[in-house]
This record gives C-alpha cells, sequence and structure tokens, in this order.
C-alpha cells in the first residue's frame, strides 16, 4: 500500500489484529521492508505490525538531494499521522536506529518503547571519508559495486556459506536501492551526532547488537546505554550488522519478551 504523508508517497505494510499494540518496523541503509520478514511469525500473534520503506528505497519516492535524520524523523510522524496511529512500540536496525533516537527526541510522546538494534548515536569525524568513498563509488558504479562489501559487513563468511537462499535476496535488495536513496541516506547518517542529546530520551528502551557488528560496534551500544537511562543492552553472539537475520530466534525471543513486558 501507497500512502501521501510529508509530500512523498510511502509504501507500507500493516498488518495484525486490529486492536492490538502496534509496532513500527524501521529498516537500514539500502535495504526496504522485506528485512524484516523473519520477524512477522513472532510478532503478528501478539501485535499488529507497521512495516514501510524508508525514503529513497523500497516502493517509497526517492527525491534527489541530501536527506537528514529530522527529515526522515518527520516523515514516520507524518506516515503515523496519516493513518491515525497515536503511539507504536519503535524497533529500528541500523538507519532505523539512528531515525529512533531523532524522532524519539523530537516527540517521545509517539512511542510506548524504542528498540534501537545494531545502531550508533554518532558518526565520528574520521569515518566520514568512508562514507564520502561509499557515495561516490556508487554513483560512478551504481549499486552494484556496493553489494559483496555491504554483504561482508553483514553477515559472517560462515553464515552467507550456510545460508545461501537466504543472503541472496538481501543481495538484491541492496542492488535495487535507488541510487537518490543510497546517496541522501548516507549523507543523514553522516549527520549523526546524538549521544549528548539522547540522555534525554525515558522511554523503556532495549538495545540489541551482533557480538561481532564492524559498523556499529558493542561499544557504540554500550555509549547510548550510558546515556539512555534503564536501557537494557543484548549482545547476540555469532552474529554481525544483520542481528534479526544471522540470529534471528535468538533476536526475536529478546525483542518479543521487552515489548510484551513494556505492553
Amino acid at each position: 500500500m501507497h500512502i501521501q504523508a510529508n509530500g512523498i508517497s510511502i509504501h507500507y505494510q500493516i498488518e495484525g489484529p486490529e486492536d492490538s499494540p502496534i509496532v513500527v518496523l524501521s529498516h537500514s541503509l539500502a535495504a526496504h521492508l522485506g528485512m524484516w520478514d523473519a520477524q512477522m511469525s513472532t510478532l503478528l500473534p501478539q501485535f499488529r505490525v507497521l512495516r514501510y520503506d524508508t525514503r529513497g528505497h523500497g516502493q517509497t519516492d526517492a527525491p534527489a538531494g541530501d536527506y537528514t535524520l529530522e527529515l526522515l524523523s518527520r516523515d514516520l510522524f507524518s506516515l503515523l499521522d496519516e493513518l491515525g496511529i497515536d503511539a507504536v512500540h519503535f524497533v529500528g536496525l541500523s538507519m532505523g536506529g539512528m531515525i529512533g533516537q531523532a524522532a524519539a527526541l523530537v516527540d517521545s510522546s509517539r512511542f510506548l518503547s524504542a528498540s534501537l538494534c545494531d545502531t550508533s548515536s554518532r558518526i565520528p569525524p574520521e569515518a566520514l571519508p568512508v562514507w564520502e568513498e561509499r557515495i561516490a563509488t556508487a554513483r560512478a558504479q551504481g549499486m552494484d559495486a556496493m553489494v559483496e562489501s555491504t554483504i561482508d559487513r553483514w553477515f559472517s563468511q560462515a553464515f552467507r556459506e550456510r545460508c545461501a537462499t537466504v543472503v541472496d535476496p538481501i543481495r538484491a535488495m541492496i542492488r535495487s536501492t535507488p541510487l537518490n536513496g543510497y546517496c541522501g541516506c548516507s549523507r543523514a547518517i553522516m549527520g549523526l551526532n546524538l549521544t549528548e542529546q539522547i540522555s534525554a530520551i525515558t522511554l523503556p528502551t532495549l538495545l540489541m547488537v551482533g557480538r561481532d557488528d564492524p559498523g556499529t560496534p558493542v561499544a557504540a551500544h554500550e555509549t547510548i546505554q550510558q546515556q539512555i537511562a534503564g536501557s537494557e543492552l543484548v549482545v547476540i553472539p555469532d552474529a554481525l550488522h544483520f542481528s534479526n537475520i544471522e540470529q534471528s530466534e535468538t533476536f526475536n525471543a529478546r525483542l518479543l519478551e521487552f515489548l510484551t513486558r513494556h505492553t
């Protein structure tokens, strides 16, 4: 389904019992709402689940230009407004977790809880050249050039070899990401600098991270945990960046326990 929100057409799916609490799932850079498929069978019996394609991804519009986390937060709030939804349990991974932090700082009343997974609260200056290089490579060579280096960061070699039928659709997901969306959202990520601000977040907060995540490591989540009072940290063994897929059973069990406890 599509709906006009914040000046763009946003693609979304909403499933589950209509009278149940609503969980919103926000995906990573170079993905789309399909990256949450492994969570659906766990969540749907108890929750109504809203998944959406972030600006510049999947079937949502991909306008040219730089995006910001504030803009992506407004997209989320506008989507909720258009759907008549007051408050949700928010779950975001990687860029999704960054959007969640930014949005909670704008209006935490829209969130019942926040689950921030494989994410960070700050992009250090020394990492900015890496992001500039990714944008330059994507613009010069297209998204095909981004696939294998991204997959290497997202999944362990053992998982890539053992679960090729799972990883191959993720490759296709990366490859299909609109160039405008990849570059625009990369600029939003490069502007991430919320560590000092997130101490204002008082929501029930769950942090989950793959133990071997190279891009948003355990230490980044320990920093967030120190800033958000009462937040819970779960480190998932034998997982890199996409812990929700590489170790879906553990991820799902911990997420469901947290959401149930705060519903």
